[in-house]
């Protein structure tokens, strides 16, 4: 795969957006990834880009990133990644086998190889069930989807208090989260069924909703993202308000488990840890959230990065905080077993020339096919 070495070297840093972008990390955010062995992909659907973080031979820390229009959900699955974005949600592969670099440092570099095209339907989270199936976040017609060979989407779930499918974005469904292989919660920020109608319910209209019977679980979130099945109980992003919630799945109780000075989205576990990505007001304040009063009373500012939160002590271990251009996250995924991510180019001679050939079921100079 001498290909490979064809590649322009990744900087330590993204080109910049529009405007500079600075990042800066904690001092053990290096050694936080080498101790636990594993990388981090985060999205911005803001400036269109899907950032891969993991830590180069010298143990500094690589920032790669990809440039995906409105890249939003992610999901990752040995050697795969999932991301949607604007009209398409891609599949990228690792085509690098356990003993290949590519630039010497990258031990992953993930290809597009399909786009499954939905058109804007305002694709937020995307997930893979133990069946193979993908389902994402259709927010637009508030519903779950699935890929359709001939449609832009199969709808299969649309929360009851919503009365028909709609390219009106009615409730803002916007996360899902799996048990046991299927989905089986979402959050949505209002129970509203006109155009439009969640964002009046911004303050505390959100719920959390339980798929199979359709029951709201928990309500009173301040426009909620995220939900996330972990160590048998629920979390949720009460992302108005700025806390990580724990949901007891028998009876609805809700226990506020560590407070992040940024809009969040986005949500990832690993080792005992939750990993969360932050954003900073679109608009300058957090106007009608309980999240402004809340940051002003501790004497801080909004953050936009990720912060990694021990979930027994709820403190930040380790963050990465961006200043600049970049201003809004979403997703955030873990990616065990991997030290040093990157991926090709959408176009370009890179993606052109990148050529890679999966080994044959049977030798070819054996008569027949392979």
């Amino acid at each position: 795969m001498s290909a490979l070495e064809t590649l322009e070297p990744a900087a330590e840093a993204p080109p910049p957006a529009p405007q500079t972008t600075d990042i800066t990390c904690s001092r053990g955010f290096s050694s936080w990834l080498a101790q636990h062995q594993v990388s981090l992909a985060f999205s911005s659907y803001q400036t269109g880009q899907l950032f891969l973080i993991g830590r180069l031979p010298n143990g500094s820390l690589s920032f790669h990133q990809r440039d995906f229009e409105r890249a939003m959900g992610l999901w990752y699955e040995p050697g795969r990644l999932f991301l949607a974005s604007m009209v398409q949600v891609w599949r990228l592969e690792n085509v690098l086998a356990p003993h290949e670099r590519a630039n010497e440092s990258f031990d992953a570099l993930y290809m597009p190889r399909t786009a499954r095209i939905t058109g804007d339907v305002d694709a937020h989270e995307v997930a893979v069930e133990a069946s193979g199936r993908v389902v994402f976040v259709n927010t637009k017609f508030s519903c779950l989807a699935t890929f359709s060979l001939t449609h832009s989407f199969k709808p299969l779930w649309k929360p009851k208090f919503v009365s028909r499918l709609a390219a009106e974005d009615r409730c803002h469904l916007n996360g899902l989260g799996l048990e046991d292989g299927k989905v089986r919660y979402v959050t949505a920020v209002g129970r509203t069924d006109v155009v439009d109608g969640w964002r009046d319910s911004k303050a505390g209209g959100g719920v959390l909703i339980r798929v199979d019977d359709d029951a709201i679980l928990a309500d009173g979130f301040s426009m909620p993202h995220s939900p996330r099945v972990h160590n048998g109980s629920v979390y949720v992003l009460d992302s108005g308000r700025g806390y990580i919630v724990r949901v007891d799945p028998a009876t609805g109780a809700k226990t506020d488990i560590a407070f992040c000075p940024g809009f969040m989205r986005g949500l990832a576990f690993h080792d005992g840890h939750a990993i969360v990505t932050l954003s900073l007001p679109r608009n300058l304040n957090f106007k009608g959230l309980p999240i402004e009063d809340e940051i002003a009373g501790r004497g801080g500012q909004p953050w936009c990065g990720v912060q990694i939160i021990n979930l027994q002590t709820g403190d930040v271990v380790e963050w990465i905080r961006l200043e600049g251009g970049i201003r809004e996250l979403f997703d955030v995924t873990v990616m065990p077993g991997v030290t040093c991510p990157m991926a090709a180019p959408l176009q370009g001679p890179d993606l052109a020339n990148l050529l890679s050939i999966e080994a044959p079921e049977r030798s070819l100079d054996e008569p027949g096919w392979a």
